[in-house]
């Protein structure tokens, strides 16, 4: 395994001992090789200062890079966090020398893994059969947007796009409203998260059969089965997923709109975000009781003010009816607490409610998200130290942590190239000069000078 000067966790992870050759970029594939890192797999991430690349996507605008930090290739906080756990190497696959290098590196990785359109790697000469020549057990993971078969594998796309082909934005949206699709591209951290389920999957059935395989992931198709139970609302019971009659706000049912169990999940009032005290625009709880019970919990912790201890709201049926005067009752009584006073009021009652939480909220203010170290320090070489996300799950025996930030753009060339294929120092030296390592006609300053960072030592 390459040493690394990187804080490195006491216990070895997991896939200690499995070595991950990373041709991502952008999001959905950086965020699979990540977790695979954060497992304790050994990620050497190939890069090249220029397109494709998202390191330098927004150095002319700045996005990204924090206050006070001068926007360059290594001081995007974004690429940081999402490419942590890994190593960096520059390689030009365009030079022959470069592609030779590559395959080296095949040849001594346990996976593969790229996102690139469909056929990018195959005019590599590196397609899955070139590399089962190289090591016959490999594991080839492509996570292109429409897979590596089929009438559109050539097709290109991005999260946000894959997000409407697959049904996922179509059902998001305000009543009578165009389509609204959600905030964030989910597909791409999901995809991510499918790609790291497929790569282990593959490296069990090897460690059981000694077979490799190319796993071939299309983003756009697992956004699919995740429109949930529209599905079988479709097939069984004929009903469209139009956004006629949908809530605003977060109520499960809007009044005077027909009853019915739909894929939307349970029906249940009251149902809804409510404003808090102080109101300002990050002051918001969301309220849920699904059974009657519930509700007279919710009613004692309000204090059981006359209009809610009425009949006409005891049950479900008639909370339904009367949603717009009982959610007024409710948020006179939410704006006169915190959010988080209400949580904490409602759940020891038995009442399911939440704040709204902004990201703010989450690194600054849950205790639970804290105690869980969901967001865990790490020093970047350019930025300091920062949180990161850390895994969102323990493990007893072979924890899964964030050991390392991103890593700076090819700060690891000489271990990997030297250390691990054993070329000389004059080797590497020559391939910077003839732009195997960094592009001859771009300056490393945009790299805030990382050429001895990148291990030539020049």
């Amino acid at each position: 395994m390459v040493q690394s000067g990187a804080e490195a966790p006491t216990t070895p992870g997991a896939l200690a001992g499995i070595r991950v050759l990373d041709f991502t970029w952008v999001r959905a594939g950086p965020w699979c090789t990540r977790w695979l890192g954060a497992l304790g797999a050994e990620v050497i991430k190939v890069e090249w200062p220029q397109s494709p690349n998202t390191r330098g996507a927004n150095i002319a605008t700045g996005a990204g890079t924090p206050e006070g930090f001068s926007p360059n290739l290594n001081t995007d906080g974004h690429f940081s966090d999402t490419n942590s756990n890994k190593l960096s190497v520059t390689l030009n696959t365009r030079t022959a020398r470069g592609i030779d290098l590559a395959r080296r590196l095949v040849a001594m990785s346990d996976i593969v893994i790229e996102n690139f359109a469909y056929g990018v790697l195959e005019r590599w000469g590196l397609g899955y059969e070139d590399m089962k020549k190289l090591r016959p057990d490999i594991i080839y993971l492509s996570m292109s947007g429409f897979g590596h078969t089929g009438r559109d594998r050539d097709y290109q796309t991005m999260g946000a796009i894959a997000q409407a082909l697959s049904g996922l934005t179509y059902t998001s949206g305000l009543p009578d409203k165009p389509p609204a699709g959600w905030g964030w591209s989910y597909l791409d951290d999901t995809g991510g998260l499918y790609g790291a389920m497929y790569a282990l999957s593959a490296i069990y059935h090897r460690n059981m059969t000694g077979q490799g395989q190319h796993v071939d992931s299309s983003q756009w198709i697992l956004g699919v089965p995740l429109n949930g139970s529209a599905f079988l609302d479709i097939q069984a019971n004929g009903r469209s997923t139009m956004r006629e009659g949908y809530p605003p706000g977060n109520r499960a049912h809007w009044p005077g709109t027909p009853l019915v169990d739909n894929y939307r999940g349970r029906t249940g009032a009251p149902h809804n975000a409510y404003k808090t005290s102080p109101e300002e625009h990050n002051d918001w709880c969301a309220l849920a009781c699904f059974s009657d019970d519930e509700w007279r919990k919710l009613v004692e912790v309000m204090g059981s003010p006359a209009w809610a201890t009425t009949g006409k709201f005891a049950t479900l049926e008639g909370r339904l009816e009367r949603q717009e005067e009982m959610d007024q009752g409710i948020e006179a009584w939410t704006r006169t607490l915190g959010k988080y006073e209400i949580m904490e009021r409602c759940q020891a009652a038995g009442v399911p409610a939440m704040p709204v939480q902004s990201s703010q909220d989450r690194v600054e203010s849950d205790p639970q998200l804290r105690h869980r170290e969901i967001y865990r320090d790490a020093n970047h070489s350019a930025l300091g130290t920062w949180p990161l996300q850390n895994a969102p799950f323990k493990m007893s025996e072979t924890p899964a942590v964030n050991s390392r930030s991103g890593p700076l753009i090819g700060g690891h060339n000489k271990e990997v190239f030297q250390g691990l294929l054993g070329i000389s120092h004059e080797e590497l030296v020559s391939g910077f000069a003839e732009g195997v390592f960094w592009p001859r006609d771009l300056s490393m300053s945009l790299s805030q000078k990382s050429g001895c960072r990148l291990g030539c030592r020049l």
